[in-house]
């Protein structure tokens, strides 16, 4: 077999991901590589500290993968794509929508590098956004569960803690705006969705060198029930109850421990500086 020595595929897959579909994805992905004769190797349990002499890097998983993926290499400068092996795919989805997989491998194979812009959270790094509340909520019940593909394990959650959940107090902070008081959620997005498909920031874009914030006042149980639909499909940012602007930094305090997560990966802290650092990757789509 001729193998098409223009380039050198890093394939890397967390065996944890999409509860083991990852590993499976990883392995059918490697039979189309070899059938369109690309030169790979595959990465499972042991990732290098380089990829020297590879040409790109494809990583098989979801948004936790992609956020391990970031901070392990928040300074590579290969392309990159990612592939929905995880489970909600949130920033898969940004880029390649509903592509199947042969749709995709003909979509990077054929693109050039495009630049993507990269969240620091703290000492930490994001690339599809930070959820603070209660979607930090949210991501603190499913650490370490199951999660079915999708949205399902995320909205069953949700549905559990709506009536429950109590929001906290936080001092914002950014050159846009800048305010107090309880809040169901702050999100600083970087992509579009979140949760599996929730459209919180329908109109962000991972590549204009702006976050979006969309922030929402504490509502009501019932309120919150009346609105998730409408979050779902991103048709809230005109709310009352809602306040959206873009933004290249915002810090986020609070006398309680901040629940929040970084691309659905949960962490605490009494204080989050967020800033935006443009154009840090290169992804092929």
């Amino acid at each position: 077999m001729l193998i098409n020595k223009n380039r050198n595929i890093a394939l890397v897959c967390n065996p944890l991901a999409g509860a083991g579909r990852a590993v499976d994805f990883a392995n059918r992905l490697c039979d189309e590589l070899a059938k369109r004769q690309l030169a790979f190797f595959l990465f499972k349990n042991d990732w290098p500290d380089y990829f020297d002499g590879f040409t790109e890097v494809y990583i098989a998983g979801g948004d936790g993968t992609l956020n391990y993926f970031v901070n392990k290499y928040p300074n590579i400068r290969l392309p990159l794509v990612i592939f929905n092996a995880g489970t909600g795919n949130d920033f898969h989805w940004l880029l390649y929508g509903n592509q199947t997989v042969d749709e995709q491998l003909n979509t990077v194979l054929s693109a050039s590098p495009q630049p993507v812009d990269l969240g620091r959270c703290n000492e930490f790094y994001f690339i599809n956004g930070v959820g603070a509340g209660f979607e930090g909520e949210v991501a603190k019940a499913l650490t370490g569960q199951k999660k079915r593909p999708g949205k399902t394990s995320f909205l069953f959650c949700i549905l559990r803690k709506i009536f429950s959940y109590r929001s906290r107090h936080y001092s914002i902070r950014s050159a846009e705006w800048e305010g107090s008081g309880k809040k169901l959620l702050v999100d600083i997005a970087n992509g579009r969705r979140a949760g599996g498909g929730f459209h919180i920031a329908p109109e962000s874009s991972a590549a204009d060198g702006l976050f979006d914030v969309v922030i929402a006042d504490a509502l009501t149980p019932l309120q919150r029930l009346r609105y998730l639909p409408v979050i779902e499909k991103g048709k809230h940012l005109q709310m009352g109850f809602i306040r959206h602007f873009r933004s290249t930094a915002i810090h986020i305090q609070s006398d309680t421990p901040i629940q929040f997560h970084l691309d659905g990966e949960y962490r605490e802290a009494y204080a989050l500086d967020i800033k935006l650092l443009p154009a840090t990757l290169l992804f092929l789509y």
